[in-house]
């Protein structure tokens, strides 16, 4: 439309607005309500970000803290899934101890004087073992999952109604005064919801019943599922839900965002794929301004580890590290500190964007304007520049602006910009590891050699080759296929093909180690082909079938298939086919069975010295440790190992699989993260099983540290959100009118060097930069008068503070560099 059509339709919308505002329909549920523009928590509409923390990627003693940091980059809700399959992992048989004590965690939310947004599912997908589903399911009769299948609904509703009468019991819904504002039910079942054809509608429909019929007093979502039934509110899941999500399927109902993914969760063997801070805030930006937006949560805030065993297919042991908070839950900037100033300048308009009559017009081919106004006469604007490669100048409100390529700038009064989503004031920082301690020497180190199964000892036998799941039942990665054949010898080198539907597979023929192999989280089979050595006469064949982790989404879960599905032997012309011979079965590897990596089960085998009986496969390590002194996160590096799994103390740190190279030929993850809490300041068991032949002599610990900050701002950055202030009747804003590069140090470290400053026309960014044509010769003394020895410190671009112009005429920057100790 036109700009006079636009301001004509915003009086139409002020006057509209003024006398019916009072009747917006509400839907009620106990004290948290709805209604099309937002939730309403004590009859107070709420504009909330929010930010998932899953309970069980961390530890307790780690909780405060990060909630602590999310709090203070602006997040309002902590939100969460409920994990079954870690819950309920033998039928009837619950767990809410330790890392899975979700009581503790909300009321640790509620604490810091947070909101909660509990996602139940209980199909949780997350990259999560099974989707978070209990394996003990796949052997109910006749289920079906996540379809109207009565005995899938059964259990659902039973550990649905297990979670809410658990929140129920310690008060901790928002209607008892708890902090649990939001609640979900299933996940993203749009997905697959046309495989299950006339399965699928009913079973959405009995689902949002049965979840509101449990009356928890705060409103239901279902997250990618446009004809959620009323009141269950549907929301959106992706990265550009601000251009994607068609809105709300009521017009009572408000706009949410539950996923806003903030990097791209990493799989063994693919190269890394972040998201920039700047897209980040662009599309939260854009979705407050198109979609009425009220409710983003960042998926993920804080991701985590996936300790143990919990991670699914291919899914690394660290969990979104490129998140707000990384895997250790240390501050990743500019992420952190660019969606904090974004969230600020947000709650500045807060009331007017809740609260205003919204229109929007042209402001060129690629660019818009999306206006608040409230008949108080408080405007808010989002001017939108949607040109990916060039800067324009546009006319709003009688006023030229300068929009950054591909970026959103937020007007809090419609007059001044406080925030370009594009122009990154906040600082960048540096991660580094040092090391700590080493265990290179022979000493240090005991091993044991795991043995390799006989078709005469296998506990289980069958006339065909067995499905991988359904046969360990999640119980182990491993499953040993054991075979014994009579083989005539002839001239020519057999070769043996084995057809897999697992992730690796490792062939032993008469207890030798012959060859591996793996696929790829892309392709869900391959094969294994190799000469083989056999002898006239009897031969035996053991292949270890290896699954790292169970499938987490798709349809038809239970009847999903894998392990070994073809093996045979050419020989010359001769094909012999052994898929349906005798073969014999052995779940898990005996080091498993006998727990030897605590400290009790370790007595259960006897160790060798390292390398007594040289090197080879399926070998398990041992040695003990001291913990590094200090408080930063502990890791270790598994540079020189292949794949496996590790434990500290009996706690398993999670599986490592360095051997897989991604295509730019670096492993996926090297460094693996011990929390503090499972360390003794003394003697830690450190227990590494390894399944291919690494080097335990170059494992290392170290400790993590963020050991540099920089700052890099222009004369056209807005000044920090920070120095704004607003009137009491939000009409006038006022604000500092320099910007300022600002540097933080982590906690109990001061700034102790310089190792860059320039304020003039400095090349690159933080990641990369050079002094340029213009530099003021006081750039370094300026910044150490203003910095060493602080934690803290602020630079304002300002010609004066640095004894003058360098170079009149110039559009100025400031590029300030420091080293934290």
């Amino acid at each position: 439309m036109s700009r006079k059509e636009a301001l004509e339709m915003r009086s139409r919308l002020l006057l509209w607005f003024a006398v019916l505002s009072a009747a917006v329909a509400v839907v009620c549920g106990g004290s948290v309500t709805y209604d099309g523009r937002s939730l309403i928590i004590d009859g107070q509409r709420k504009l909330l970000f929010s930010g998932s923390i899953h309970y069980p990627r961390s530890t307790p003693e780690m909780w405060p803290s990060l909630i602590s940091k999310a709090k203070e980059g602006g997040i309002d809700v902590i939100e969460t899934y409920a994990f079954w399959n870690q819950h309920e992992p033998k039928q009837g048989q619950y767990d809410f101890s330790g890392r899975l004590d979700i009581v503790k965690f909300f009321k640790e939310v509620q604490a810091q004087g947070l909101y909660a947004c509990l996602r139940i599912g209980p199909f949780i997908e997350s990259e999560w073992n099974y989707g978070g589903l209990p394996f003990w399911l796949h052997d109910v009769p006749g289920i079906v999952y996540r379809s109207d299948n009565e005995p899938f609904k059964f259990y659902m509703q039973n550990f649905t109604t297990k979670i809410v009468n658990l929140m129920k019991s310690e008060n901790l819904y928002a209607s008892q005064g708890g902090p649990i504002i939001l609640s979900q039910i299933e996940n993203e079942y749009k997905n697959v919801e046309g495989a299950f054809h006339e399965k699928g509608p009913p079973y959405v429909r009995w689902a949002a019943k049965m979840a509101v019929d449990l009356q928890t007093g705060v409103p239901w979502v279902m997250c990618k599922q446009d004809d959620a039934p009323d009141p269950v509110i549907n929301a959106c899941n992706g990265m550009k839900c601000g251009e994607t999500f068609a809105g709300p399927n009521n017009p009572n109902k408000p706009a949410i965002w539950t996923e806003n993914w903030t990097s791209v969760y990493e799989v063994y063997g693919e190269d890394k794929r972040g998201r920039a801070a700047e897209d980040l805030a662009f599309q939260v930006a854009l979705f407050i301004a198109k979609k009425n937006g009220s409710f983003i949560n960042y998926y993920m805030y804080h991701g985590g580890t996936n300790f143990g065993r919990t991670s699914s297919s291919y899914v690394l042991t660290a969990y979104y590290d490129q998140a707000p908070l990384d895997e250790y839950g240390l501050i990743r900037q500019p992420k952190w500190g660019h969606l904090k100033e974004l969230h600020a300048v947000i709650k500045l308009c807060s009331d007017t964007l809740l609260h205003g009559a919204q229109y929007n017009y042209s402001l060129g081919q690629l660019q818009e304007a999306y206006v608040f106004e409230r008949p108080s006469s408080q405007c808010a604007a989002f001017l939108v520049n949607y040109d990916k490669r060039r800067n324009v100048t546009v006319l709003f409100q009688n006023t030229n602006y300068e929009l950054a390529a591909n970026s959103i700038s937020i007007l809090p009064d419609c007059k001044t910009i406080a925030f370009n989503t594009a122009k990154v004031s906040t600082q960048f920082n540096t991660r580094s590891v040092q090391t700590r301690a080493t265990f290179g020497s022979t000493e240090q180190w005991s091993e044991y050699r795991e043995g390799i199964p006989s078709f005469g000892h296998a506990p289980l036998r069958a006339h065909m080759l067995l499905e991988h799941m359904g046969t360990t039942k999640d119980a182990s990665d491993y499953l040993w296929y054991t075979l014994r054949f009579i083989h005539n010898s002839s001239n020519a080198q057999p070769v043996l093909r084995v057809d897999s539907l697992a992730h690796v597979l490792h062939a032993f023929v008469n207890g030798k180690y012959i060859a591996s192999a793996h696929g790829s989280h892309q392709n869900g089979s391959f094969s294994l082909v190799n000469n083989v050595p056999l002898n006239s006469g009897l031969n035996r064949i053991a292949l270890l079938s290896v699954m790292v982790g169970l499938p987490d989404a798709g349809a038809y879960l239970e009847s999903r298939v894998a392990g070994i599905r073809w093996v045979g032997i050419q020989d010359g012309g001769d094909s012999k086919d052994f898929s349906k011979h005798p073969w014999g079965y052995q779940v898990g590897l005996t080091g498993e069975e006998l727990q030897i990596y605590t400290s009790p089960g370790s007595q259960k085998v006897q160790w060798d010295g390292l390398g007594s009986q040289g090197p080879g496969p399926l070998t398990w390590y041992k040695t003990l440790f001291d913990a590094p002194p200090g408080n930063d996160p502990v890791v270790l590096f598994f540079g020189s190992m292949g794949k496996g799994e590790a434990w500290v103390n009996g706690q398993s740190i999670g599986r490592y699989w360095v051997s897989y190279l991604t295509p730019s030929g670096e492993p996926s993850q090297t460094w693996y993260n011990v929390p503090r809490a499972f360390l003794n300041p003394k003697g830690n068991l450190l227990v590494v099983q390894e399944e291919e032949s690494g080097d335990p002599l170059k494992i290392s610990i170290g400790t993590v540290s963020v050991t540099n900050v920089c700052g890099h701002v222009t004369d056209s950055h807005p000044p920090p959100v920070i120095s704004w202030t607003t009137s009491d009747d939000g009409n006038e804003c006022h604000h500092g009118k320099i910007p300022k590069v600002q540097l933080r140090c982590p906690p109990s470290s001061n700034i102790s060097k310089i190792t860059f400053a320039s304020f003039g026309t400095p090349v690159g960014s933080c990641e990369s930069y050079a002094i340029g044509s213009c530099h003021s010769p006081n750039s370094l003394a300026v910044a150490e008068k203003a910095c060493l020895g602080k934690r803290m410190c602020s630079v304002p671009l300002s010609d004066k503070r640095f004894g003058g112009d360098p170079c009149p005429g110039t559009p100025k920057a400031l590029l300030v560099d420091v080293q934290c100790t």
